[in-house]
């Protein structure tokens, strides 16, 4: 695609012919055997050990550190994986085909820093998942019972651990720390997936450069020690309420649809 490179990250060799269709570039993580047509987060400069608990973030790392400086002036680059990706416009209803996902640059985005992808809704959990994960979230935030969705800091606690957000929180500067807090409080959706698209080096440097000072000081007090799908990906999950906020903050920002499938089981 002209002025327009997406890295589509994976898990195993066997995405590659479907990466290529798509013209993206194939990004291989969790240091599997992957072919020479792949990127690699565990060379170079790379922090590709941390993968289970940082996911597509050692890959961010990865560029950030070896490829950004490369970057042509005006060009866009953005990130994806196998099964979250860029639609090909705003109003996308077809969602079974590959003709669904991004190929062209939208003139749309002209007007615009970055791209983050559409949010999803906390919608509010049945009674049963309530009592199974969140007995203890909800005493913490009893008052949103009340609500139809729920915030980010409930959903956070419930899901994820209760009181980890808080003390991540506590690590960030102070032109974040407030704000962020506020925004976890009172938003009840934020930009799945982790995906952004951006045509300024300067921005994307910002963002990692913030984002991976913050994770370094979270280790210190967090740690390692996360066990189960909810939880080991934790730098992954706190990483992802922190970009909806960031960008939003930050650049002039566009939403745009993200499909989620798995383009090895998508139709031609």
């Amino acid at each position: 695609m002209d002025n327009l490179k997406i890295y589509c990250m994976c898990l195993d060799d066997t995405y590659l012919e479907a990466v290529k269709k798509l013209n993206y570039i194939p990004v291989g993580l969790k240091n599997k055997n992957f072919s020479k047509e792949w990127v690699l987060d565990n060379t170079l400069i790379n922090i590709s050990e941390k993968n289970p608990f940082y996911g597509e973030y050692t890959f961010y790392y990865w560029y950030w550190k070896n490829i950004l400086k490369y970057k042509k002036k005006n060009e866009w680059v953005g990130f994806c994986s196998y099964r979250e990706l860029w639609a090909n416009k705003k109003e996308t209803k077809d969602k079974t085909s590959m003709e669904s996902l991004l190929r062209v640059f939208p003139q749309e985005w002209n007007n615009y820093e970055t791209i983050i992808g559409e949010p999803i809704f906390l919608e509010k959990p049945k009674v049963s998942k309530i009592l199974k994960y969140g007995k203890i979230s909800l005493l913490k935030n009893f008052t949103e019972i009340f609500n139809s969705k729920y915030s980010i800091k409930f959903h956070f606690d419930m899901f994820h651990g209760n009181g980890i957000l808080e003390k991540a929180i506590k690590l960030l500067p102070n032109k974040d720390r407030d704000d962020f807090s506020y925004y976890v409080r009172n938003e009840m959706s934020f930009n799945q997936g982790n995906m952004f698209i951006s045509n300024s080096s300067k921005i994307i440097d910002l963002y990692f450069s913030e984002v991976f000072e913050w994770l370094k000081k979270c280790e210190t007090v967090l740690g390692f020690n996360f066990k189960g799908y909810s939880k080991i990906r934790m730098y992954t999950f706190l990483a992802e309420r922190f970009l909806s906020y960031w960008f939003k903050k930050y650049t002039k920002y566009l939403e745009w649809p993200v499909i989620y499938c798995d383009i090895n089981k998508k139709k031609n």
